[in-house]
């Protein structure tokens, strides 16, 4: 729509583009026909007031004839008028603007014949009346054709500058120059009304294109799914019910108009006087005039709960008056169940159903508020399963998670008012005892789970048996917040399993010392190789009849700058636990090899190899690597791996093996008989050598008849299957005799060598044959 109205423009005279202009033509001329016969009537009555003027001068039918020429134009004017009564629905042409501005044309030359012709043969008293009627008869076509200014000016135009000049020539100077500003006046009048015209219709126009789009968004907003419009008079009463409020209502529109806002929704409730919390809320924002966005609130419908979601806002007249509210609401019932699912799950555990490490971390929080408020204690209990990784290496996940829903069922059974249970991940339990004064409780609610878990599990046809073990840590004496507690617990928790499991652990400094020692070990393990700290020892392994070395055994030693001689047993499980045993692996093999080419062709090495290597995927190349960069033949090395390793992953472990003896290395199971099901094993997997624990071979020096039998059984199983057996951890003279006397090929043990550095066992080799003595 146009902003600037140029004169010309107003006047009709010049077009400016944009389809704007179009329409406000339209409504200029549109308005003539609601004013034809306005101005039809005018000039009847002007005429009238015109002829008694000249009756005495002029003859009747000069008087008659000018009214016929007057009657003509005005009824031209008055025709093209009438047919610019839809000019706001077409396109004006050209030709339809010249219509109107010749019709104007033509009734002002009809005024000019009685101020030029009939007014020279009367006195100035006649003159000046017909001046007066004139001067009406302007001011009426100005205010009639305001939309339309051009009729107005050209009509004043003509007919002012021939008054103008009549009443100069007849010497009434003044009278000639009122006319003159009069015309002028009424001419500048006539543009202004025009462009206060056409302001309004913009205006109007965008008012009416706001009210439809408002009305549209309004019709939209109440044919939506879920949303609505709501109206309460002064007395919080029902108004002006939209479709779909009714439809929320679950009624008809007429059921609810005029009934109270806040009973209406209540239901039942409303009787009672019980409302929701959310109600109440509502009720003293409407009662204090309060506007409000997206309050939740709890409603009754048909006897069901919902949750609406409304907003209002207090409406006043026009004398600022109070007149009620009005807003907008819509039901978000499903919203919330989803947002209170999304939360309990944020704060449960799916499987177990038991409060997560989240919900925990929140109940222990309160529990430390608590005992610092009251000066009491509170207590944070960790459990870990024992044995768990093997139930779900061996049965499989889906009997693994059906096992830890047995276990937070029996946690749970256990638990009183004053405890919390949860699952923290994993096989990982906790309990939050909020009230832990009494340190006894502490330590029974922790036997009491270690009892109730390690009871047999009857899942699947399958019986099964986990333990327990626990670490406690108490608050605020063993931390101030809970994520000490929790670290705290986790520290008692790893002693416990430290220790062999099965057992409570509650926190102690010197458990936070070990920690700090243990991660400055770590630091230090991580540089080792690179600082050239880790040196291989080499234990032999003797042949049992002959008493001649026909192998050695890699064990490698780590000799701190910081940490002196580091114990195997400390930095081995250090190494598995942050895989740094993959490349201390590696270096291992590959220094174990190049070490064993300064050895007699017939003698061999064994390098011990963890899970973490062996399902590494790359071990297979690494054992190819180290073959090929030493030189030594592939026979000449043996992969000692323990029975664990087949627990984890027995198909990748399988699979990896087969490829290691494919390139002619031997492979020997270490700790026969300490495992789960060794005898499985040795049927899948063809092994060159089976390693006796040295628990049997102690157990049958003492005549321990269950010791006796299994290196009897292994022995004989070992020789119907072609496998080499040695006996570990042979130290004392009987110990030798028995295992001789039980049938083992190889022995290995204190009683002939401890493991020596590389310098020592190439120096075996360089005297006479080596005998008891010469080892020893």
């Amino acid at each position: 729509m146009p902003h600037t109205f140029p004169s010309l423009a107003v006047l009709g005279i010049r077009q400016p583009e944009g389809e704007g202009w179009d329409w406000l033509r339209g409504l200029q001329f549109a308005s003539l026909a609601r004013v034809a016969l306005a101005r039809v009537l005018f000039h009847t009555l002007a005429a009238a007031a015109t002829v008694p003027l000249f009756w005495s001068t002029q003859e009747p039918w000069v008087l008659g004839g000018w009214l016929v020429v007057l009657a003509a134009a005005v009824a031209f004017n008055w025709r093209k008028d009438i047919s610019m009564v839809d000019a706001d629905r077409r396109r004006l042409t050209k030709h339809d603007i010249d219509s109107h501005a010749r019709g104007s044309l033509a009734v002002a030359f009809a005024w000019v014949i009685p101020i030029a012709g009939f007014c020279p043969f009367v006195g100035p008293e006649a003159q000046l009346k017909l001046w007066a009627v004139i001067a009406l008869l302007m001011s009426a076509n100005a205010i009639t054709l305001a939309a339309v200014p051009l009729g107005t000016m050209l009509f004043g135009f003509v007919v002012g500058s021939v008054g103008t000049v009549g009443l100069a020539l007849t010497g009434m100077w003044d009278m000639a120059v009122i006319t003159a500003v009069y015309v002028m006046l009424v001419t500048f009048g006539t543009v202004g009304s025009a462009r206060a015209f056409l302001a309004a219709r913009v205006a109007e126009a965008g008012i009416a294109e706001k009210s439809e789009v408002v009305s549209m968004l309004l019709r939209e907003f109440e044919e939506g799914q879920a949303d609505w419009l709501w109206v309460i008079d002064t007395a919080r009463r029902v108004r002006s019910v939209s479709p779909r409020f009714a439809y929320a209502m679950g009624r008809d529109a007429h059921e609810i108009e005029g009934l109270p806002f806040v009973q209406l929704i209540a239901g039942p409730a409303w009787e009672s006087g019980q409302f929701h919390s959310s109600l109440h809320d509502l009720a003293e924002r409407l009662k204090r005039r309060e506007s409000f966005s997206d309050l939740l609130v709890k409603v009754t419908i048909d006897g069901q709960d919902r949750w609406w979601e409304l907003s209002g806002t207090p409406k006043y007249d026009e004398n600022n008056s109070f007149a009620g509210f009005r807003g907008v609401g819509s039901d978000v019932t499903e919203q919330r169940e989803s947002s209170e699912k999304i939360a309990y799950m944020a704060r449960y555990d799916t499987l177990t159903g038991l409060p997560n490490r989240m919900c925990l971390t929140d109940a222990m929080g309160g529990a430390l508020r608590f005992a610092e408020q009251w000066r009491t204690r509170c207590a944070f209990l960790m459990i870990d399963l024992d044995r768990f990784k093997a139930v779900n290496d061996t049965l499989g996940h889906q009997v693994g998670d059906k096992l830890l829903a047995h276990v937070s069922e029996r946690l749970q059974e256990l638990m009183s008012e004053n405890e919390t249970c949860g699952r923290l991940g994993g096989d990982e339990f906790a309990v939050v005892i909020r009230d832990a004064s009494d340190l006894q409780h502490v330590n029974r609610i922790a036997q009491t789970v270690i009892t109730r878990l390690s009871q047999p599990y009857e899942i699947d046809d399958h019986t099964l048996y986990v333990g327990a073990s626990v670490g406690s840590a108490i608050g605020p004496r063993d931390g101030r917040t809970v994520e000490t507690l929790m670290r705290n617990a986790d520290l008692a928790l790893y002693r416990s399993k430290d220790e062999g499991g099965g057992k409570h652990y509650t926190f102690e400094p010197s458990l936070h010392a070990s920690a700090e020692e243990r991660r400055q070990l770590e630091f230090a393990l991580r540089s080792a190789l690179e600082r050239e700290e880790l040196v291989l020892n080499f234990q032999p392994v003797v042949d049992a009849q002959r008493e001649c070395v026909v192998s050695f055994e890699a064990l490698v030693r780590w000799n701190s700058p910081e940490h002196g001689f580091v114990s195997p047993g400390k930095f081995i499980p250090l190494a598995e636990d942050t895989r740094l045993i993959v490349p201390i692996g590696e270096w291992v093999l590959q220094e174990a090899c190049r070490q064993a080419m300064k050895w007699p062709d017939d003698i061999r090495v064994a390098v011990n190899v963890s899970g973490e290597q062996l399902l590494d995927p790359n071990f297979s190349a690494s054992v190819v690597n180290a073959l090929s960069a030493s030189g030594l033949p592939p026979h000449r090395l043996e992969i000692e791996v323990t029975e664990s390793i087949f627990v984890r992953d027995d198909s990748t472990a399988r699979s990896t093996l087969e490829q290691i003896m494919a390139l002619g290395c031997g492979v020997a199971l270490d700790d026969f008989g300490t495992g789960y099901s060794s005898l499985g094993y040795l049927r899948k997997m063809r092994f060159s050598t089976i390693k006796v624990d040295r628990s049997f071979v102690q157990g049958a020096a003492v005549n321990n008849p269950e010791s006796l039998a299994i290196i009897r059984a292994v022995v004989a199983m070992a020789d119907s299957l072609e496998m080499s057996t040695t006996a570990e951890g042979v130290e004392t003279e009987d110990e030798l005799q028995m295992v001789r006397e039980l049938g083992c090929k190889k022995i290995q043990g204190f009683y002939y060598s401890r493991p020596m550095p590389a310098k020592d066992a190439e120096e075996l080799f360089a005297g006479r044959p080596l005998d008891s003595g010469a080892v020893a």
